[in-house]
């Protein structure tokens, strides 16, 4: 069983900064589509930033030019840098995992999450 485990949240002020962790077990981040999604208070979770296994990104247009998704998959992990934060970036920030394993069996998708790090901006 595949686990993501999240860091770096916190309470920072509009303007500031945040780096976003997500440490996966195993080895599967190297050839996952990976992604950071975000739930806030009463409302859906909804995309935030996705890095291919290929390297390609992907933005919410909230998030574009003051979010950066990266990954090092020699250690397994995925980042998520954020700059001038407002307060309706305010959420619960979650990590996401994606693919297909193809076995002698056939091929099985998987899709794994993490348990969420609170992010809070306020003055």
């Amino acid at each position: 069983q595949v686990q993501l485990v999240e860091s770096g949240g916190g309470l920072v002020q509009p303007g500031g900064s945040l780096r976003l962790s997500c440490a996966a077990s195993g080895s599967i981040l190297s050839f996952s589509d990976m992604g950071w999604y975000r739930q806030a208070p009463g409302k859906q979770r909804e995309l935030v930033a996705t890095i291919s296994s290929g390297d390609s990104t992907n933005y919410a247009d909230s998030v574009k030019g003051r979010f950066t998704i990266s990954r090092d998959n020699a250690k397994n992990m995925v980042f998520l840098q954020m700059s001038s934060l407002k307060p309706e970036d305010t959420a619960v920030y979650y990590c996401n995992a994606e693919g297909t394993v193809v076995t002698s069996q056939g091929a099985h998708d998987y899709d794994y999450w993490g348990q969420g790090t609170q992010v809070t901006v306020t003055s």
